[in-house]
């Protein structure tokens, strides 16, 4: 599925409160690579950054003034994203925001035009239980050079979650085979053919049945006889 890394930058913290999206930063990641085809909006949110959101991200006021509004650049984010899953880190903030823009524009809410949402902050709470998993913490962790990143911004965050995601997510493909064709750098095709691998199928000994029925037996004994297998099983094991 072809994945989306997506980052906003706001004028504050509450969508409900008012506050709008000022820059939507979106990278795309295929079969885990990036592509370079990327989507990055500043926008006009037609109202001021409180003074605090302007020492996170560093977009003044006067620069926005002549940028976009969401509803201008809705459609092409729309077709962007369609049918993708989107990774984002804390996702409900970023997620809130952009269902608040897509309902003043009269449009669906996000998870109608994607495939899912993943949260990464979610995933590095079970990843990394009791620790820091701020973007900035898991690039320190992950080995992840975030040495640009003296402000927030939406484009270069994404970019970094990418790699973050990658690589917090490393090794879960090692067991799949990719069934399309691979170009190489001389442009030959290459294919690997599986069709006469014979596979090797070690069938238990005698001890090694014995044990494993043994061992069924205990777990049957304990539970009072309440064990699934004994109602599948046509040669239950007598405790």
């Amino acid at each position: 599925m072809r994945q989306i890394v997506l980052d906003t930058e706001t004028t504050g913290l509450s969508a409900e409160g008012g506050d709008r999206i000022i820059e939507i930063g979106c990278v795309e990641l295929q079969r885990r690579r990036l592509t370079g085809n990327n989507l990055h909006f500043y926008l006009n949110p037609e109202r001021d950054s409180h003074e605090e959101a302007l020492k996170v991200h560093g977009i003044s006021n006067e620069f926005l003034k002549d940028k976009p509004k969401f509803a201008e650049v809705v459609d092409e984010l729309i077709a962007y994203l369609q049918g993708a899953e989107i990774i984002i880190h804390n996702a409900s903030f970023d997620v809130g925001f952009l269902n608040k823009e897509l309902e003043l524009c009269k449009r669906n809410a996000l998870h109608h035009h994607v495939a899912t949402v993943t949260d990464t902050l979610a995933m590095a709470k079970a990843m990394f239980p009791g620790k820091r998993n701020s973007l900035d913490a898991l690039c320190d962790r992950l080995e992840v050079d975030n040495s640009g990143r003296t402000l927030h911004g939406a484009l270069l965050d994404a970019e970094l979650l990418a790699e973050v995601y990658i690589n917090m997510t490393r090794g879960q493909n090692a067991l799949q085979i990719d069934t399309v064709d691979e170009t190489n750098a001389f442009g030959a095709v290459t294919r690997v053919d599986f069709s006469g691998l014979d596979l090797i199928v070690l069938q238990a000994n005698t001890d090694e049945l014995t044990a494993h029925q043994d061992m069924l037996a205990q777990l049957d004994k304990a539970s009072n006889g309440k064990t699934v297998w004994r109602k599948y099983d046509p040669n239950p094991v007598e405790v």
